[in-house]
């Protein structure tokens, strides 16, 4: 009876190690398809930092194909894109408070519409495919122009640069005009 108790308690510890195991590697991000970025710099008086999932073309049709023209997108993959700033700044014109955003975008060809929203920490889209941004929380958005890459960009990047933000995937590239 004490060899079958002794026995059972080593299997369940096994098991547990095992499980706690598996959980560990299923919560690090970094071992995702598209693992988690982050892009700061400091505009004006403004530190910014963005914080994003970085997926990778891998040899498919980025936009107006796996990103369709029309739709709105997450700007990266995974949990939704945030940016935060430390201070007030101005976007595209418009006042973006202090504080951190999720960050979405609607590609075009020619033009996209970009999205700073007040509601974070969602993943980045529903069950059924469509984005999960609350477009009653969006408190600025703005078009902007889209530019022609003649490299492939094969990792989503953003880069923060002293006049602003520029994302850059595929054969696409976004400048957000900041001060």
């Amino acid at each position: 009876m004490k060899t079958l108790s002794l026995r059972l308690l080593t299997l369940f510890i096994i098991g547990l190690v095992s499980i706690t195991g598996l959980k560990a590697q299923s919560t690090d991000k970094s071992k995702r398809p598209s693992p988690p970025a982050m892009a700061t710099g400091k505009i004006g008086e403004a530190n910014i930092t963005i914080d994003y999932s970085s997926p990778s073309v891998k040899g498919r049709k980025i936009f107006g194909g796996l990103e369709p023209y029309g739709k709105v997108w997450r700007a990266g993959a995974n949990e939704a894109t945030t940016i935060s700033t430390d201070k007030d700044i101005t976007v595209g014109g418009k006042t973006l408070k202090a504080g951190k955003y999720s960050f979405f975008a609607t590609p075009g060809e020619t033009e996209w519409t970009v999205f700073f929203n007040s509601e974070t920490g969602q993943w980045g889209t529903k069950k059924g495919g469509e984005t999960n941004m609350d477009a009653t929380k969006t408190v600025v958005s703005l078009p902007v122009a889209v530019k022609k890459l003649d490299q492939l960009v094969e990792k989503l990047e953003y880069v923060v640069s002293k006049n602003g933000i520029e994302l850059r995937w595929e054969y696409a590239s976004i400048f957000i005009e900041v001060k």
